[in-house]
């Protein structure tokens, strides 16, 4: 049974990440509110605050998914700060742990997105494409990966896209103009938006964790990425709903404002180096992936 440390407990991946693994793994999750983590994850975990990490000796494993969630909220300058602060700090706080530490993690599983590539129109993106769009998503990305690369261990990096779970999530977000009959492309829906079932997400965290070859970015994308026009029409038939409307740009603009750039634009990225090392996906296909989801 492997002692992991993990931040982001209580965000969607992590929450599952743990309830599916626990009877394998003993957890201690970091927290800034143990009593709300308390309640979502049952007794079993140990928790505790940052404060109270002063080493990471004990530990195999270290998971690093604390963030402040990108897209929940409009991009002001102090919205922007939350957001990499939120990420770049803590991981600052267990590479240095790591760093100085006498016995350290066999391995540093550290978060990332898809949103470092920027965007790239119709273009297959693997993981040794560098030719970046700079913006807000990829300048975060960049300096969250570039500090978890200088921990003295084995890193792999999550370059998540949009993990399909049957709660939460994005996913949760879009269900709500379908069920009521009022769902569609956005913008041109000729963006890719990279995806992944959370099964998967689970699966290949823990393949990166136990694959000691395994080292770098890692695309945590299903290997059919859809267009934004293509999702819409699958997820209104899976939902038996109608696909007639369209969210146009400029009004999307108006309410997310430069975070909008987020679903107006993507990426074609392909889990190239997670399919070399021999990682297989449960749900390959759009179609696969929702119907076993409970919608």
């Amino acid at each position: 049974m492997a002692k992991i440390l993990i931040t982001g407990g209580s965000g969607l991946i992590g929450r599952h990440f743990i309830k599916r693994t626990e009877n394998k793994n003993d957890f201690t999750v970091v927290s800034r509110d143990p009593s709300r983590t308390r309640r979502l994850l049952g007794d079993k975990p140990n928790i505790i605050t940052l404060d109270q990490l002063t080493q990471v000796d004990e530990y195999e494993v270290i998971v690093n998914l604390a963030g402040e969630p990108i897209a929940d909220k409009r991009w002001s300058d102090e919205q922007k700060r939350a957001i990499c602060d939120s990420r770049w700090d803590i991981t600052q706080h267990l590479v240095d742990l790591i760093n100085q530490a006498e016995n350290p993690p066999d391995v540093f599983i550290s978060g990332s997105a898809v949103g470092i590539y920027g965007r790239q129109g119709d273009t297959p993106i693997t993981e040794d494409f560098t030719d970046y769009h700079d913006e807000f998503s990829h300048q975060v990305c960049s300096k969250w990966e570039e500090i978890a690369l200088q921990a003295n261990t084995r890193v792999c990096l999550l370059r998540t896209g949009v993990v399909l779970a049957d709660e939460g999530g994005a996913l949760a977000k879009m269900l709500i103009p379908f069920r009521l009959g009022l769902g569609g492309p956005i913008g041109s829906g000729k963006q890719y938006m990279p995806w992944v079932h959370l099964e998967d997400m689970i699966r290949a965290m823990e393949f990166l964790i136990h694959d000691k070859n395994c080292v770098g970015p890692f695309n945590i994308t299903a290997p059919n990425p859809n267009t934004n026009h293509f999702f819409s029409l699958r997820l209104a038939e899976r939902l038996q709903r109608p696909c007639f409307f369209r969210v146009p740009a400029g009004v999307l603009k108006f309410i997310m404002g430069e975070s909008s750039e987020l679903v107006l634009y993507g990426q074609k990225a392909l889990p190239a180096r997670l399919q070399t090392a021999g990682f297989t996906f449960h749900y390959p296909t759009l179609v696969e992936a929702l119907n076993a989801l409970d919608l």
